[in-house]
């Protein structure tokens, strides 16, 4: 049942991937009206999935790795869903639904209905360790998408508003500047307590060598960027171009991260 809930959920985020297209050739508003009860149905679609795939405690590689996915594809759309019900924007969708849709299609195919326990130690620590690791990857996503936003705002703003579509209804500058800026400081505090977890379980599991895992090396490279982004913005008070760029390389770093999973992180291959 999991995996048909996962399917539905992908049909309704389909309609958001129609409106992400159509919004590059300047959609109309009654996409906007179709959209939102659309993706926000196939949300709690969603929703249901994960829940009923949480208490079937599916931990078997390779349906490890779709959950993981389907984790972060509800994660992105609970995100896009707070930073519209504050700021009465959809830009962010634009980014969000084809990325959503992508791990959505990867998730819901036949090989994440395995449905054997996992042989892995303390598995709720491995959860926790990839929820927390997970908000914190979303948040860095939605900054960096902020910022991108910030810089085609800008240059429309410097061609006195010529662009037009949707990108002539992006938010305010000083709007995207926040959204960026708090998704930050929200997803930080996550994405520390989750390398914590997972460093105290691969200690606990692998001793000191677990530093040789590319993944853990790349995670804390990540951090690192994170944290100066992090106090750029605090002490140095860095806005607009310079935090775009540095949170596209904080972005850039999060995705390397990502693709060691396949094969190379102990967690996953073991």
């Amino acid at each position: 049942m999991p995996l048909f809930w996962l399917r539905v959920a992908l049909t309704l985020y389909g309609v958001g991937l129609l409106y992400a297209i159509a919004s590059l050739w300047g959609g109309r508003q009654f996409l906007t009206r179709v959209m939102l009860p659309a993706v926000g149905l196939g949300t709690i679609f969603h929703l249901v999935a994960l829940t009923e795939s949480a208490m079937l405690v599916t931990l078997l590689p390779p349906s490890f790795m779709h959950q993981v996915e389907s984790l972060l594809a509800f994660l992105l759309m609970a995100f896009f869903f707070v930073v519209y019900f504050r700021y009465k924007t959809v830009s962010p969708g634009i980014a969000v639904f084809p990325l959503v849709f992508i791990l959505m299609v990867s998730a819901s195919s036949p090989a994440a209905a395995s449905n054997t326990p996992s042989p892995l130690a303390t598995p709720g620590w491995i959860l926790m360790h990839v929820g927390l690791i997970l908000i914190g990857y979303s948040a860095l996503f939605f900054s960096f998408f902020a910022s991108i936003l910030y810089l085609i705002q800008e240059k429309n703003l410097k061609a006195k508003g010529l662009a037009g579509g949707f990108w002539s209804r992006l938010p305010a500058l000083a709007t995207i500047d926040e959204i960026g800026y708090k998704c930050l400081v929200f997803g930080f505090p996550f994405m520390t307590l989750g390398l914590i977890a997972g460093s105290m379980l691969a200690e606990f599991r692998y001793g000191a060598t677990y530093f040789k895992d590319p993944k853990i090396l790349l995670s804390i490279l990540m951090w690192a960027i994170y944290m100066v982004l992090l106090y750029t913005r605090w002490s140095a008070g860095w806005r607009g171009r310079r935090a775009a760029y540095l949170a596209a390389f904080a972005f850039g770093a999060a995705v390397l991260a990502w693709s060691v999973n396949n094969g190379w992180h102990k967690f996953i291959a073991q």
